[in-house]
């Protein structure tokens, strides 16, 4: 697969100041003066900008060189869809999210293995005479990299062939005419685009190591303040992964994300 992660994430709201604090507790590391934020391993994956409402302003997919770029430039134009093109990035509109996609050169992430730790189960004792690590943990959770978003389309169709026709993204699973799940990594997501009365950013989803991290994350974020809450504790059926949903200032969720 020529593309390989999303690499960044530029979001739209009327409140930076408040939305930045809010990405701050959720455990991304402000980065720079222009209200960027990092995971642990992808680096800066989250920009926020002024605009009147929230969305998604910008997506930015990992591609290996500009021969991964020169293909997607020749997919979108098949499609009849305008693109810019430089050295090292392709960028188009999706008119139905109305989001800009930029396809850029990127380094392949690489993440070190999360810590394993033991669980019990019927039949399977493989902790004994000790506290589980997940409860004795003190550090801040801190996201290791942006998993996928979800975008609402006016062009639930249109928008599906850009991703897939023009750009190379792959389907995973779908909702016939309803909501398509998209990836351009190994992960089951990457992205899931349905079909929806207005353009609008759903969620961003952030992985975390463990059940664990999804729940000490959450719980730390509701101490802070309950009405961030949403949904969660729960498992996906697409995806398998377990999940916490939470609210930002400006209306956006935001998800912890483990087990993909």
């Amino acid at each position: 697969m020529a593309l390989h992660r999303l690499t960044r994430a530029v979001m739209g709201v009327p409140n930076v100041a408040e939305v930045a604090s809010y990405y701050q507790d959720f455990g991304l590391a402000p980065h720079g003066t222009r209200h960027g934020f990092c995971t642990v391993d992808g680096g800066e994956q989250l920009r926020l900008v002024q605009t009147d409402r929230r969305r998604l302003v910008e997506l930015c997919v990992g591609a290996d060189d500009g021969d991964d770029l020169g293909r997607t430039a020749s997919r979108l134009d098949k499609l009849g869809v305008g693109f810019e093109r430089t050295e090292t990035a392709v960028t188009a509109r999706d008119h139905g999210t109305e989001v800009l996609v930029r396809v850029e050169i990127a380094d392949r992430l690489t993440q070190r293995p999360a810590r394993s730790p033991s669980y019990n189960a019927p039949g399977s004792v493989a902790r004994t005479g000790v506290r589980a690590d997940g409860i004795l943990r003190g550090d801040r959770v801190r996201p290791r990299k942006l998993g996928h978003v979800v975008l609402g389309s006016t062009d639930y169709e249109g928008s599906q062939r850009f991703f897939v026709e023009g750009l190379g993204f792959k389907v995973s699973d779908s909702v016939a005419g309803t909501a398509t799940f998209m990836r351009c990594s190994t992960d089951h997501h990457n992205l899931l685009v349905q079909s929806t009365p207005v353009a609008f950013l759903h969620h961003t989803s952030w992985q975390v190591d463990d059940v664990d991290e999804v729940g000490r994350g959450a719980t730390a974020m509701l101490e802070a303040d309950p009405r961030r809450h949403t949904w969660g504790l729960g498992r996906h059926f697409i995806g398998s992964n377990f999940f916490w949903y939470l609210r930002d200032p400006a209306g956006t969720f935001s998800e912890y994300y483990s087990d993909m």
